[in-house]
């Protein structure tokens, strides 16, 4: 490969034709070896570029032992090497990339919050902060900041300098990667930041669009700020207003009124759930005390649409009615099948064995111990059987 890839050479070619020089496989994995590259590796929080090699899709780019390699959805025979590369992709992380130079300096020279981390993720970066907290003011300040700063359109730059030069450069870094040897790339906002970075970057911070950060969180005692660049803020916003589209039609109010509408339907479900457990109290005691007249030792009913925990009540109630009853309920919910087995401390029913006796009838799954076996049904083909070989085991 030449001094310089051609990703840093030029961040926006998409093409190249260059040579593979190399190929191999890594744990069942097929990679090329390329003279030259346009796709960059993973490295620095950026992901790595994707794209075609001779037409057959590059799905990983990483730097391993000092080379660069392009892992390939299948293998490629050595020679020559048609590249192109997943541009807008590659503009996104650009994007997000300098995005994140720009909320650095500023964060640091406004508000004296160092950068402590980067993370360029699919949909959302973010940027770990060393202040404690981030109010929403302050985050509304430091974002007109950036916004400032990108409608300056501050030219991006990037070069090299020896180990002896960085050392005289006012850089701003988080330090170099252990083991790091020979020349520093440096990338440069004009005016305002000096870093050390491998990533590829813009030409000027215009191209960046916009900036908006998202919200934080506390971690590690410092603060995550989680923010969009972009193309991805104008999509966010996209997304955004289609929801609240929709939302307008169900909820019959202007967008400034929907969180409100919202809260008043909110209300009303919470007042009909409130309502509905209360009901379904009343039916269960109801129920309880039909169930506990039931004639012998066994009482039993089906039901539609409970689920366990209307059975595990009703059987309670009726147990504390009742308590020389054994109770099998059983019910259907939505195409599930459930059953539970309960008895009272006059019983004479030994649970868990009956227990295991009705489900293998209703080649059903479940378990329990004492006075008490639930399982789950496939179909009630045997309800009768199971239930006559309760009845003879209650005699």
């Amino acid at each position: 490969m030449t001094s310089l890839p051609a990703y840093e050479r030029d961040a926006r070619a998409v093409v190249l034709e260059t040579l593979i020089l190399r190929c191999a496989e890594e744990e069942g994995r097929p990679f090329a070896i390329l003279e030259d590259t346009v796709f960059y590796p993973e490295g620095g929080g950026q992901p790595c570029d994707l794209g075609t090699l001779n037409g057959l899709a590059v799905v990983d780019v990483q730097k391993r032992e000092g080379e660069i390699r392009h892992y390939l959805a299948a293998t490629v025979p050595e020679g020559p090497a048609s590249l192109r590369l997943d541009w807008p992709r590659r503009f996104d992380h650009m994007q997000q990339h300098t995005g994140q130079h720009l909320l650095t300096a500023v964060a640091q020279d406004q508000f004296h919050w160092e950068t402590t981390a980067f993370h360029l993720g699919a949909s959302v970066c973010d940027i770990e902060l060393s202040a404690p907290s981030i109010s929403p003011a302050e985050m509304a300040r430091l974002e007109e900041a950036v916004a400032e700063e990108i409608r300056a359109r501050r030219e991006v730059t990037a070069r090299w300098v020896s180990a002896e030069a960085y050392g005289q450069e006012a850089v701003r870094s988080r330090g170099l990667p252990v083991g790091h040897m020979g020349d520093i790339r440096l990338v440069q906002i004009a005016g305002l930041d000096l870093n050390t970075c491998g990533g590829t970057h813009l030409r000027h911070t215009g191209e960046i669009e916009a900036l908006k950060l998202l919200g934080t969180e506390s971690i590690r005692g410092g603060t995550r700020l989680f923010y969009v660049a972009g193309r991805r803020a104008r999509l966010r916003l996209e997304v955004h207003e289609q929801r609240n589209t929709v939302l307008r039609t169900l909820l019959g109010a202007p967008d400034e009124d929907l969180v409100a509408a919202l809260q008043i339907k909110l209300d009303q479900l919470l007042a009909l759930e409130r309502r509905g457990r209360k009901l379904e109290d009343e039916l269960a005691e109801f129920q309880a005390a039909a169930l506990a007249a039931q004639p012998g030792a066994l009482a039993e009913a089906h039901f539609e649409g409970r689920d366990m925990a209307f059975l595990q009540k009703l059987a309670r109630g009726t147990l504390a009615l009742d308590a020389a009853k054994a109770v099998f309920l059983t019910a259907d919910l939505g195409g599930q099948g459930i059953f539970l087995l309960s008895a009272g401390q006059g019983s004479r029913l030994d649970v868990p064995v009956a227990g295991k006796a009705v489900a293998a009838i209703l080649g059903a799954k479940g378990g329990g111990a004492g006075k008490s076996f639930q399982g789950k049904v496939p179909n009630f083909k045997a309800r009768e059987q199971a239930l006559a070989a309760l009845r003879e085991m209650e005699r």
